[in-house]
Parts: structure tokens; C-alpha cells; sequence
């Protein structure tokens, strides 16, 4: 069967918007354990553990896949999963860039499908996570208290990222890139 590898797709963020948003988020603490900026990208499907064979197909399939166009991408507004109530994760919503990358999810679900992945269950929900919150808490003060700055960037590849998990936390490989058309 070979090694198996925790696998995702998702769009990175600019060098450049991923430092100024570590700034700004410096000055603006919010709860939780705080994702590394590193570790920071939208994810776009989840694929789990997946052997060599199986991530060689997928490869070759979103190779061959049309992408579309870069487009742009502004963060929005804090928010909370599952709600601000009780919340488990911090996250930061899109302005723009929402449908691009809903598209971008619809072919990264076929491709998945067609290498035996089961069908994703949770319906697409384009964010950036901040934060894990254990255990979780009523972040409404704090989701109130957010003053929005709509960082943006152009978004100009899919990356199929490996997922090394250690005693330091997650550390994210790019695996692949699938650039989009210019």
C-alpha cells in the first residue's frame, strides 16, 4: 500500500499581506491558540491520509484541470465556528474573492472523488483561521472589539499541501503548485 500522506488543497497568501496581517494582528490580540502566520492559506478541500498512487492521479488530474483566472482576494470580518457563543475556532471572512475560490473547491472536489476520496460532507465555507480555542469559549466581545482592515492580495496558485504534524504543532509542505491563467 506504500506511506501514506495527510494531504490538502488550499491557496496561500501573499508574503507581503501575510506579514502586515501578523502585525496587525499583534496590535489586536484575540483568543485562543493563535495558527502560526506560516501555517496561515485558505483551505480549499481537505484530503486527509492518502497513499502514493492515489496523490499521483490527483496531481495529473488538476494539472489538466482549468483553473480559471488569479483574482482577488480581501478579508472581511471576524468571525466564529461553530458560533461566537461557543467558539472553537477564530476565523477571518472574505470580502472578495468568495466565488473564485468556491470554484476552485468544486474542482478540487471532483478530483478527489475521482481518486476515491468520499464526497466532502461540510458545505464550503472560504476562510482564513486565526485561532483554536480549547476550551471553548464567548468570543462576541472580541469579534465585536475587531476593527476590519481589508488586507488583499491577488491569489495566483493552487497548492497541494502535506501536513507534518509534530510536538511544535503543524507544519505545512507545499507538495505541488497548479498555477491559475494570468
Amino acid at each position: 500500500m506504500g506511506q501514506l500522506r495527510r494531504l490538502f488543497l488550499g491557496v496561500p497568501l501573499d508574503e507581503d499581506v501575510r506579514a502586515m496581517l501578523a502585525q496587525h494582528l499583534q496590535q489586536h490580540p484575540f483568543p485562543g491558540r493563535p495558527v502560526p502566520a506560516a501555517n496561515w492559506h485558505l483551505t480549499i478541500r481537505f484530503l486527509g491520509n492518502i497513499g502514493q498512487i492515489a496523490m499521483e492521479r490527483l496531481i495529473a488530474d488538476l494539472d489538466q484541470a482549468d483553473m480559471g483566472e488569479k483574482f482577488e482576494v480581501v478579508v472581511g470580518e471576524m468571525g466564529a465556528f461553530p458560533r461566537a457563543t461557543r467558539a472553537a475556532v477564530v476565523w477571518l471572512a472574505l470580502a472578495k474573492g468568495r466565488e473564485r475560490l468556491t470554484e476552485l473547491n468544486e474542482l478540487a472536489e471532483i478530483a478527489s472523488q475521482g481518486v476515491g476520496l468520499a464526497p466532502e460532507e461540510r458545505p464550503f465555507a472560504p476562510h482564513l483561521t486565526l485561532s483554536r480555542v480549547r476550551p471553548e469559549m464567548d468570543v462576541r466581545a472580541d469579534l465585536a472589539a475587531y476593527r476590519l482592515v481589508p488586507f488583499r492580495w491577488t491569489a495566483g496558485e493552487l497548492v497541494l499541501y502535506e501536513s507534518h504534524m509534530g510536538r511544535g504543532g503543524a507544519v505545512y509542505e507545499p507538495v505541488e503548485k497548479f498555477p491559475l491563467n494570468s
